[in-house]
């Protein structure tokens, strides 16, 4: 079955492509150093989405402000000196290892235009076609073109405005970037600056977190983190990070980005781009966990490209469903790129992932029981999710012993299992992620089926097929069963539990509901890590913490809250997957581990799959807090404070008339909420005065 899979349902990729860097802006100081640089020092505000770099230089102040601006779609940088004509420097352009050229356009314009052409992943003649522009606008001194640079010369200050476009989505990509700048150029530096904040915190300043601790500001991160590894507590440093996942997640997709965060979000410095598993949309996991903050951190916006793509690929991955499979419905893989691709990916370790799609899709159906939208639900939800149970009512069958529906050829995702003769193997029918993927999907479909009205005869269908599914088993050592075998492992030291997605973020299992399979969770994860060479990476460190979160086991949540910012975090607070794993030589760094870790620490303080929980993780290295607008599922917001580990009050308000279950500690409540109402409750869940 291997061999035959191998050959004829793995993916055989045509200039499959990759993400690549744009470019990178030059500044070069032309003046002649004398002296050293002192009190150098480099921050970002989280609250306003400012970046800057301030320095002494020969009794000079210097200034350099940065930030995105999504309502002028240009970025903004303002260099900056406290003496007159203190500013002196060149520009360029390097596009580094990609085809382009840059001119100079009037006396005070960069533009850069090339193609994103590459050779390891395509032809290298496949690719968009780019331009980027830089605008000098100075106050005082002078701006002027020489060759392929601009030069300043003996300015106050100076604002560059940079516009960039691909053939992705624009076709006179000249026009764009002008027409851009233009509309920027007009506007003061200080309009621009205040238009970009009330942009950034009207997302931002939604949900506010104190996990207690000293602020110590003045501290730099990196000592801060340095202190961590050394074994301090440090809170703050926890809700920094949480924040900073959030701020992320905002800067790097927005209702209005062409395409959702990939493995390295939007900031790429070209390392995964060189990878065999490339800078690409990783459908085993990592897309997913770039969007666990939206609903529940209140990003559900930042959720919109996403959407955007799986209604894409399910227009795409009907293709593959019928020549591959003969199948209706829409089905896609490991991966996906910008163009749709839903074939299996190459290699029998990775590619028939047949889930990868359906797991996504997931976000849909979270998106709705967040918010209660019945319009996205009918119009947008259901139609992706009814064609991909479509997809799985026709490929599945009946296991020939077991009489289950069973997926297959599958792999449980890029893991290998030791077939009864002692060989690796992949391919195996029914691996436990499959279905308990499908059992999710079909469950969701049947319910919006019915909360529509639609589909009656298509929803009896997905029920009978339901009962048919394998439940979720205990193998020989007390764990889950990864495969529908309890075959042994042929990598117990894997950095992948996909078997595990119905604890997290599914809820098939629970220490309430599921008392046995929590504790066959639990073991799973104990023989995974306790290998002495446990594949720890950012992602899979960061999916720890949502594990033990709903295993409602606080320390162990902590614990993996601490290691990945002692293991698998850099200086400047983004997680890296780690030199030595899935081939890299060197750390890389992916945004998975920041957005993934902000969702559990969402998770340590509030869950929201069995009515309202509040504090269920609480650990004692937080003993007093407070969190507010953090969203649960039903349409609720919720606020919470504590104090020495006991809750000391918690808000709910509501957009819509509403029941809801609450629940502290061995305490529990039914409230009715009304339309755009609120309630108080104090730690014994009883209604405070408004």
């Amino acid at each position: 079955a291997n061999e035959l899979s191998e050959r004829y349902l793995t993916g055989r990729e045509s200039s499959y492509g990759t993400h690549l860097p744009l470019a990178n802006l030059v500044i070069t100081d032309t003046r002649q150093r004398e002296s050293d640089v002192k009190n150098f020092r480099r921050s970002l505000d989280l609250d306003t989405g400012i970046a800057k770099t301030e320095y002494e230089w020969a009794g000079t102040r210097y200034r350099t402000e940065v930030f995105a601006s999504n309502p002028d779609d240009v970025i903004v940088l303002r260099l900056s000196a406290d003496q007159p004509a203190g500013l002196s420097f060149s520009l360029s352009l390097d596009p580094g290892e990609l085809p382009g050229e840059t001119l100079v356009y009037g006396t005070d314009t960069l533009i850069l235009g090339g193609s994103a052409w590459e050779k390891r992943h395509s032809n290298g003649s496949t690719g968009v076609n780019f331009q980027a522009w830089v605008r000098a606008i100075a106050q005082g001194g002078r701006v002027s073109g020489k060759g392929d640079r601009l030069e300043i010369q003996r300015a106050d200050s100076v604002v560059l405005l940079i516009a960039a476009h691909t053939s992705y989505v624009v076709s006179d990509l000249f026009d764009a970037c002008e027409r851009q700048l233009k509309e920027a150029a007009v506007r003061p530096f200080e309009t621009l600056l205040n238009r970009h904040v009330a942009d950034h915190r009207r997302l931002f300043d939604r949900l506010q977190i104190d996990l207690g601790g000293s602020d110590d500001g003045t501290r730099a991160t990196d000592e801060r983190l340095a202190a961590v590894k050394g074994g301090a507590s440090d809170p703050h440093l926890a809700a920094l990070f949480f924040q900073y996942g959030r701020y992320l997640l905002i800067a790097g997709s927005r209702e209005n980005s062409p395409l959702p965060m990939n493995l390295q979000g939007i900031w790429n410095d070209g390392l995964a781009a060189k990878m065999q598993w490339t800078c690409d949309f990783h459908l085993d996991i990592n897309t997913q966990q770039n969007y666990w903050p939206s609903e529940v951190c209140n990003l559900s916006e930042c959720g919109e490209p996403l959407f955007r793509l799986l209604e894409k690929l399910a227009k795409d991955g009907r293709k593959t469903a019928a020549e591959l499979y003969g199948a209706r419905g829409w089905v896609c893989h490991v991966y996906t790129n910008a163009w749709g691709f839903t074939a299996p990916g190459r290699g029998l370790q990775w590619g028939p992932f047949v889930t990868g799609g359906i797991w996504t899709a997931w976000h849909l159906w979270e998106h709705f029981l967040f918010r209660r939208d019945r319009t996205f639900l009918a119009n947008r939800a259901y139609p992706v999710l009814k064609s991909a149970a479509e997809f799985f009512l026709d490929y599945m069958v009946e296991h020939p012993r077991k009489k289950h529906l069973v997926t297959g050829p599958s792999i449980s995702a890029e893991n290998l299992y030791l077939s009864a003769d002692g060989k690796p193997c992949s391919v195996s029918m029914g691996p436990t992620c499959d279905t308990q993927l499908v059992r999710a999907l079909f469950a969701s479909c049947s319910e919006a089926s019915r909360l529509l009205d639609v589909d009656g005869e298509f929803r009896t269908r997905l029920e009978s097929a339901a009962k048919q599914l394998a439940p979720t088993r205990i193998g020989q050592h007390g764990q889950i069963m990864e495969w529908l075998e309890d075959y042994g492992e042929a990598e117990p030291n894997h950095r992948h539990t996909s078997h595990l997605v119905a604890l997290f973020p599914l809820d098939q299992i629970s220490p309430a509901r599921t008392p046995d399979l929590a504790r066959a969770a639990r073991v799973t994860l104990t023989r995974r890590t306790k290998q002495a060479n446990w594949e720890d990476v950012e992602w899979s460190r960061a999916n720890l913490i949502n594990y033990f979160a709903r295993l409602l086991d606080a320390e162990e949540a902590h614990k993996h809250v601490v290691g990945l910012l002692k293991e698998d975090t850099d200086n400047n607070l983004l997680t890296f997957s780690r030199a030595g794993i899935a081939g890299a030589e060197e750390n890389i760094f992916a945004v998975d581990g920041n957005t993934a870790g902000s969702a559990g620490i969402a998770e340590m303080l509030l869950q929201t799959h069995d009515g309202i929980h509040f504090l269920p993780a609480l650990p004692k290295a937080w003993p007093n807090g407070s969190v507010s607008g953090l969203r649960a599922r039903g349409g609720f917001e919720v606020s919470m404070a504590w104090q020495a580990g006991k809750l000391t009050s918690a808000t709910i308000k509501s957009a819509d008339e509403a029941p809801c279950q609450v629940r502290y500690g061995d305490r529990a409540a039914s409230l009715t909420l009304r339309r755009g109402g609120s309630v108080k409750l104090d730690r014994e869940l009883r209604q405070l005065p408004e």
